[in-house]
């Protein structure tokens, strides 16, 4: 079995925890039912809720400060400063959702609480 870091940082990069090779994910959020390299299950695990919980506390907690501070002394138009903030909210979203699913299957497979 791979140690914790090992486990981390492949399944972080949407690889087979096991062998670092493999897909995690035939899609998006897509998880595979299998590795193609080594042939590790993965169907059967659930992240459920964690990852979509895991993505918005990191969100709200790199984007919050920076909002205190960037939003008191801006002389942005306020239709520039909502689209703006809702964009970058957006992309972070989107960029963090597969890597928070990834790293949560990964736990769960080296933890075996499947």
């Amino acid at each position: 079995m791979p140690g914790f870091w090992s486990v981390v940082g492949r399944s972080l990069l949407g690889r087979c925890p096991k062998c670092g090779k493999g897909n995690l994910f035939a899609r998006y959020l897509k998880q595979v039912d299998h590795c193609e390299d080594c042939g590790e299950q993965f169907g059967h695990i659930r992240a459920d809720d964690g990852p979509a919980w895991l993505t918005i506390i990191v969100v709200g907690h790199v984007l919050a400060p920076i909002w205190l501070w960037v939003l008191p002394g801006s002389t942005w138009p306020e239709w520039f400063a909502m689209t703006f903030w809702a964009t970058l909210s957006l992309v972070m979203l989107l960029v963090l959702l597969p890597r928070a699913k990834g790293l949560f299957i990964g736990l769960i497979w080296r933890n075996q609480a499947h």
